[in-house]
Formats: structure tokens, sequence, C-alpha cells
């Protein structure tokens, strides 16, 4: 070194500049790992405080949206990306430093951020959140993930098909292996069904509406939209898809509760259930785990254009008071309960038809919380059952005879569908019941590929919808 290089001063310490969009979906990612909250509740106050303050326009939300979304539902593939780039068990990195590569590695290989400004933003960010050391290491790893592209390292973390197919999936589909073991089974058939469903799982779904009848119709709800962004439902006669996003709190009918959102699925059960034939009087509707309203303000509106009344049950006040709010306004007579519907207040064969939309693990939407994949594990489902098993018993118990029970859950796991159903029915675990099954198909008209019934499982993949499953019976004695 000469005299004059001793001499030069060295350069002025530089703060790192904090990027609004990037910080924001750190945040929310990390409000998802360290509280278990779910990335749909936490980003829009998230996104609306920044937009409150002018950080952000809409194409800075968009953005923040599909780092938060695309990073949860890519996790399971880019770990096994980073674990590849480092000299270190995965489990050793820290979860802030882990989250920072994962939405770096999503923009490197999962959107069309120039590589330079991908692994540049993400620097900066580390810098911002995890200090100037951190920032070096999240350097060195992007930049070796940046020589190749995402089929080049799927191709090369991921074991074949042949040498060990849910393996291979759960790598190149970003789900747990037990899962893809799961939803397999669930689905039946052969590698191009599995897959699709994989594949759907991370895509975003569309946004769906719910025009809840005798309060607001699908045709006022397009002409809001307009030509560009509404779309009529596939198969719910009150279901309208929103094409381009959007913001559904920006319609009138849904400030004003006349109109929803809510999956093609979850309507599709309310609307059977409604729809099936009962023997006798139709005056009395239950929503046993009403919680948090979607199918309770569905139902209500359908039971007041027949005159008859829905009690809404739903254990968690909380809960029971998003139901109050959802079916707030309605012309027919109702009321809102907070109730355990497995030790209930109501008496025996009190009811015509009742719901009972119980408590499960949540894998039939995962395209809305991906972050629920990496959350439940397959212990979880020996905890849900016999609360599944005591609620369809008690359901079976509150409708009258010849009246209809609708068994669903958002999940397609055969433990907690059609084996539950068949368990109560055959007595397994507690006395049998005695109610037949009611062929649920006929009253989904027009929807293809809903299986040999008497059951109904829907699929993302099949029918654009979460992956709802309805078991209907009707008590006999």
């Amino acid at each position: 070194m000469n005299d004059q290089q001793r001499r030069r001063p060295a350069k002025p310490h530089r703060r790192p500049r904090k990027d609004p969009v990037r910080f924001l979906a750190f945040e929310a990612l990390r409000a998802v790992d360290e509280r278990d909250a779910y990335a749909n509740l936490v980003l829009p106050p998230l996104l609306k405080k920044a937009r409150a303050k002018g950080d952000f326009d809409s194409r800075d939300a968009a953005l923040a949206t599909e780092l938060v979304y695309g990073t949860l539902r890519r996790q399971g593939t880019y770990d096994a990306i980073v674990a590849a780039c480092i000299d270190r068990p995965l489990r050793e990195v820290d979860p802030p430093v882990l989250d920072v590569l994962n939405m770096g590695v999503h923009q490197l290989l999962g959107t069309r951020i120039p590589t330079h400004a991908a692994v540049s933003a993400s620097v900066e960010l580390a810098r911002v959140v995890l200090g100037e050391g951190r920032a070096k290491f999240v350097n060195a790893v992007l930049r070796k993930v940046s020589a190749d592209d995402l089929d080049g390292w799927v191709a090369k973390v991921a074991p074949s098909y042949e040498e060990d197919a849910e393996d291979h999936l759960a790598v190149v589909h970003s789900h747990p292996r037990w899962v893809v073991s799961a939803l397999w089974d669930a689905l039946g058939g052969g590698r191009a069904g599995i897959e699709d469903l994989l594949e759907v799982d991370n895509e975003r779904p569309e946004v769906t509406l719910v025009a809840r009848p005798g309060r607001s119709t699908t045709d006022e709800l397009l002409t809001a939209l307009g030509d560009e962004n509404g779309l009529p439902g596939r198969w719910s006669p009150y279901a309208v898809r929103m094409a381009e996003g959007g913001e559904p709190g920006a319609l009138t009918a849904v400030q004003e509760g006349r109109a929803g959102v809510q999956d093609e699925g979850s309507q599709l059960v309310a609307a059977a259930l409604a729809n099936a034939p009962v023997e006798g009087g139709d005056s009395r509707w239950l929503d046993g785990c009403a919680g948090p309203g979607g199918k309770a303000a569905l139902l209500a509106a359908l039971a007041a254009g027949r005159g008859a009344a829905l009690l809404a049950a739903e254990k968690q006040p909380h809960r029971a008071r998003l139901v109050e709010r959802a079916l707030a306004g309605n012309p027919g007579p109702y009321q809102v309960i907070t109730a355990d519907g497995t030790r209930p207040p109501w008496q025996p064969g009190s009811f015509d038809r009742v719901l009972m939309d119980v408590p499960c693990s949540g894998l039939g939407a995962l395209r809305r919380r991906p972050e629920a994949r990496w959350r439940r594990r397959k212990e979880d489902l020996e905890n849900f059952a016999p609360l599944q098993r005591g609620l369809l018993r008690e359901a079976l118990k509150a409708v009258r005879v010849g009246g209809v029970v609708g068994y669903a859950t958002c999940s397609p796991h055969l433990a907690e569908t059609r084996v539950v159903v068949e368990d109560v029915l055959k007595g397994r675990g507690g006395q049998p019941v005695e109610a037949e099954w009611v062929d649920a198909r006929p009253l989904m008209p027009g929807v293809p590929a809903l299986g040999d019934g008497p059951d109904v499982q829907l699929w993302p993949h099949l029918h654009g919808t979460d992956a709802m499953y309805l078991a209907l019976l009707r008590r006999t004695a």
C-alpha cells in the first residue's frame, strides 16, 4: 500500500434505505411466523396503514401482496433451494434471515423482477432488518441462487418421481409430504390429477362474491363491477367473480351487507342443504358452527324467502360477533347465540335443517391460506376427530325425524370427511344414529365431476372452488 492509498479517506458510512414495499412484506411474514397469524388477516391492515401514510399506490400494494403470498406458497421449494446453497442445516438459519432469503428467492425465481434488482433490494432489506453481517450472508446465498432458474433448481433439489413420487411432488409443488399423501388418497387416480391439484393450490384464487337472495342480485353486482371486472359464477346462482381482483369492500352492496365475499364452494354447500327435500314442516333452521358467518348469512337469506327462521350458534364469542355482523339487516327472523354445538342449549328434534360446518385442518383452502400447509401437522387430525364426531352426533339429535343435516368441512382429507360420517352412522365411539344418506349431487345442478355419491367433494382444479366436502343425512327415527 503506497502513501496515497494510506491517506485516502474511508468511504462514509451509508445508512441502509428502507424500501416500504419489501419492509411491509417482511413484517407480514414475521407476523405469520411469530404469532401464527394468517396472511389474509395481517396484510390488509398493513396495506391500509401504508396507503393512509401515502407510502403506497396500487402497484406497491400488488407487489407486497405477491411477495407475501408467493413466498408462503413456495416456501417448501425455496427452503430446499436455500438449503442447497448454504453450509449448515436449514434449521440453524434464524427465521427472520430465512424470511428475507425466501422472499429474495421468490423475486429471483418466481417473478419478473430483474436479477440485479432482486438481489440488491433483498440485501438492502437485510441491512435494515438484520444488520450488515447477515446482509453479507443474504447477498452470498442469493448470488448462488441467481445462477439458475426455477426449473434448473428443482431438477437439482427434488428427487425424481420414479425414485420417490411423494417427495418429488412435495418439493416441486411446495407442500409437506404428508399433505401430498393425504390429498392423493382423497383424490385417487394417477399422477396427472394430483399434480393439477397441487399446481392450483399455488395459484392466487379469484375473489368471489355472493348476492344474498332477497337483498341483492348478481345483476346488481355485475353492473357495479362493470364488463371488465365482473363475471358470472361458474356454478352457484348467487355468485359473481371479480376477474381483475380489486377491493370488494368498495361495492355498495358489500358495504351494506346485502352481498359478501364467499367462495363458490361454500355457497353450493349452503344452497344444497337449503334445497334438500325434507319431510313435513320447514320453518326452523340451525347453523351449528356459524362463524365467521358466510354460510349463515346465505342460509338466513334463503330461509327468509320461505318464511323460515335461522338460529346461528358459534362457540367463540369473537366469531359470534362476526356472525352478527354478517346477518345484520337480514329481513327474516334470525338469532345469533354463543353456544357449544357439542353441548347445545336447544332441545332434541328442534330443527328441520341443520348445517354443521365443523372445525377442520383447512387443507381445502390452501390457495387462500398458504401458511396453513406449513402450520398443520398430521397429528392435528387426531385432535379434530372427537370434535367432528361429537358435532355431527349432536346435529343429528338436533334435527327432527324427516329433517336433514348437512355435515361440511373445508378439507378433503378422508379422516375428516366420509370416515367421520360412516363412524357416526355405525355408532363407532357412541350410539348408532338412525339416519340415511341423501344424494347431494342433484342438489348441485350443472356441477360436473362430483364423484360416485351420495356425498360430494369439490376440488380447486376441477371446480375452481375450495375443496369443500358435503354429506347430507336425513334422520329416520
